[in-house]
């Protein structure tokens, strides 16, 4: 293995060294050309960097180059020759939705202000500490690619192959600048991305970790956000009394053991308060309930999960169960799923009488070597592919709503996972058991068996590599099964998720199917009438006060924050309800990893503070409407007996109209009453 690493590493060396021969001889053509020539010689030596920019080594290369490509004239006659006119706010954009060409150009500009800021060249009109607080202000505007909390639609239909290595360059100079500047952004983000209680928060400890690193050398916060950064530290690497200056798990162990009763209760009660107020787990908590199982000193395990009376009473009533879960499935290394457990205990979904028969299955059930594989793929071999089996799962049942579609284009997997989740646990563990002991579902659809061993690939074409550890196993199959049942459905004359929605995700979602566009031709149809539809089975004022019963799936064609249509996606309706201002609003699941998106035109998702709870994105009733475009409801929804204000429908169509259904037209446009 070892002699097979130095290969690699030797065969990437040579094969950067050939690369940069090629640019050296493009940037000695560009130095040596004329002024009518320059341009397509710049365009060669972009052609030429390209390739060292994707390759993972290749930043050092570049930066040595940077101040020599300016001198030779790569940013002449372009927006970028001018580099103290440049605006930070804008790179984001070009970086995402440029050509591949204009992307390599602003790596390399990007590039030249390091190099400046860092006295290794020198421009005019621009000096070191203004390259600085330029490439400062980059690095707040691109906050999302350093936290690594994955795409929303928007972004992940601008990916293209230049993605991996614009993230690598951002990650390089924050490394290079430092966080000065950018860490009261950062941490604000991070208590942003952490309200949702996301399931996956590696990228999220990471960050907090180099904000640590940052404090310890003396780098300035505002009083407020250091505030905050110390909260999050602590949550991770000090949350009590006695590990609080981090003195690693086997010393802390040895400080529990001779604690006295009072001193481990303070214990208890500090890691829960840490747990619930930022939603992170420190490995001293994991270690913590381990030692109290061990040490038969179970009573303080309510206080340490911060339990409620019903998280007791189901602690009280399947203690030996928690107890193998803890065993098998909650280590240093999967920390995080102590806070599952806690969320799974206060749901109270341990009394379904599947439910923990299912675990207990579940936790004896041998594992296929594919189910191995895969689990390693992604986790990592520290610990055995079971514990993280386990432990994504814990956080799954507690968590329904902190699943992410990663950057995979799998969003309806995604939401029929979360759904289960939340409302059909037993036919998940159902499904995590058929994989782990065969490594095939069997479903149905309009009653024919889908075996998902025999169908090809669908959406997803490799391996989840950036998805808990539930989706990891299922997703590939659940991809599989959905292509097939759209397979199907071709030649029928509607949009296919009318069928597929109720037979993938249950028999709960709503027959009565409405949709906005037709599917023929793109065109809006009948747009006011399905909005009239969706205030009476929605809004509580039109439907009767009718609540909505279970989570019912439904499409949304999403916009940029320009409002221009980007693409369709899955998300869950959760509830409709009055917000704490007395505005109503849709509160929904979106798969994405986070829900708080920009859509255009001043439709801003929210995430807290409006009667979010965990996990919920949501929008005024009026906002959601506009986005819109596809819903089912269960027909039993009573005849509205207040009619809905024309005003009201104009209003909503317009935003519609205005944003994603720009151009589309109208193939049967409502008539007038």
């Amino acid at each position: 293995m070892v002699e097979a690493d130095m290969t690699a590493h030797l065969n990437a060396a040579g094969q950067l060294a050939s690369l940069l021969d090629r640019l050296d001889r493009q940037i000695c053509g560009l130095q040596s050309a004329s002024r009518i020539g320059k341009n397509n010689h710049a365009l060669r030596v972009l052609d030429a960097a390209r390739p060292v920019l994707q390759h993972e080594d290749g930043l050092p290369a570049l930066r040595q180059r940077a101040g020599l490509m300016d001198e030779a004239g790569l940013f002449s006659g372009t927006d970028w020759g001018r580099p103290a006119h440049l605006l930070p706010n804008l790179v984001k954009h070009t970086l995402t939705q440029a050509s591949q060409q204009t992307i390599t150009l602003e790596a390399m500009s990007l590039l030249r202000f390091l190099v400046v800021a860092k006295g290794e060249h020198a421009t005019p009109d621009l000096s070191p500490a203004q390259a600085e607080q330029f490439l400062t202000q980059v690095l707040s505007f691109n906050l999302d690619r350093l936290l690594g909390q994955g795409l929303d639609e928007a972004q992940r239909h601008a990916q293209n192959a230049l993605t991996p290595a614009i993230d690598r360059l951002m990650r390089y100079l924050l490394q290079e600048v430092g966080t000065d500047g950018v860490l009261d952004h950062l941490t604000d983000e991070i208590w942003r991305i952490m309200a949702q209680r996301p399931l996956q928060v590696d990228h999220v400890k990471a960050m907090i970790l180099q904000i640590a690193s940052a404090l310890q050398t003396g780098t300035a916060l505002t009083a407020d956000a250091h505030r905050g950064a110390d909260r999050l530290i602590s949550a991770l690497f000090g949350p009590t009394a006695l590990n609080r200056e981090d003195p690693g798990i086997s010393a802390y162990i040895d400080r529990l053991s001779r604690a006295d009763e009072r001193t481990v209760q303070e214990e208890a009660y500090a890691f829960a308060r840490a747990m619930h107020d930022t939603g992170l787990v420190s490995d001293y908590h994991a270690s913590f309930l381990r030692w109290a199982i061990e040490a038969d000193q179970t009573k303080v395990l309510p206080d340490a999960l911060g339990l409620s009376s019903t998280g007791l009473d189901a602690l009280r009533c399947y203690e030996p169960l928690v107890r193998a879960l803890v065993d098998v499935a909650i280590q240093p290394g999967t920390a995080q799923a102590v806070y599952g457990l806690a969320l799974m205990l206060e749901r109270g979904i341990l009394y379904s009488p599947p439910v923990a028969p299912s675990l207990w299955r579940l936790l004896e059930t041998p594992l296929t070597e594919e189910c191995i594989c895969a689990l390693e793929a992604t986790c990592g071999t520290a610990l055995p592919a079971r514990t993280h089996l386990i432990a994504g799962l814990i956080m799954f049942l507690g968590q329904p709503l902190g699943v992410g579609q990663g950057n995979n284009p799998t969003c309806q997997s995604a939401r029929a996972l979360s759904m289960w989740a939340l409302n059909d646990p037993d036919y998940l563990l159902w499904l995590i058991a058929q994989v782990a002991r065969r490594d095939r579902l069997v479903l149905h659809f309009e009653g024919e068996p889908l075996d998902t061993a025999t169908l090809p690939p669908g959406l997803a074409t490799s391996a989840l590599l950036d998805a808990d550890p539930i989706s990891v196993l299922l997703v590939p199959h659940l991809d599989r099964a959905y292509a097939e049942m759209g397979r199907r459905c071709l030649g029928r004359p509607e949009d296919p998720h009318r069928w597929i929605n109720p037979e993938l995700h249950g028999w709960w979602v709503g027959r009565e199917f409405h949709i906005a566009v037709d599917v023929a031709t793109g065109a809006l149809k009948h747009y006011e009438d399905f909005l009239r539809h969706f205030h009476a089975c929605y809004h509580p004022q039109y439907n009767g006060n009718q609540p909505v019963i279970h989570p019912q799936p439904a499409g949304i064609a999403v916009t940029d924050s320009g409002a221009t249509f980007v693409g369709w996606h899955a998300i869950t309706l959760i509830r409709v309800g009055l917000d704490p201002t007395g505005h109503m609003r849709v509160y929904f699941f979106n798969p994405n990893n986070d829900s708080g998106q920009d859509w255009g035109h001043g439709l801003v998702v929210s995430t807290q503070g409006s009667g979010e709870r965990f996990g919920e994105g949501s929008l005024p009733f009026e906002d959601f409407a506009a986005r819109l475009y596809l819903f089912h409801d269960d027909g039993l929804t009573p005849r509205p007996t207040v009619p809905v204000p024309d005003d009201q429908i104009a209003s909503i169509a317009a935003k519609g109209r205005k944003s994603w259904a720009a151009g589309r037209g109208d193939l049967c446009p409502t008539p007038p009453e």
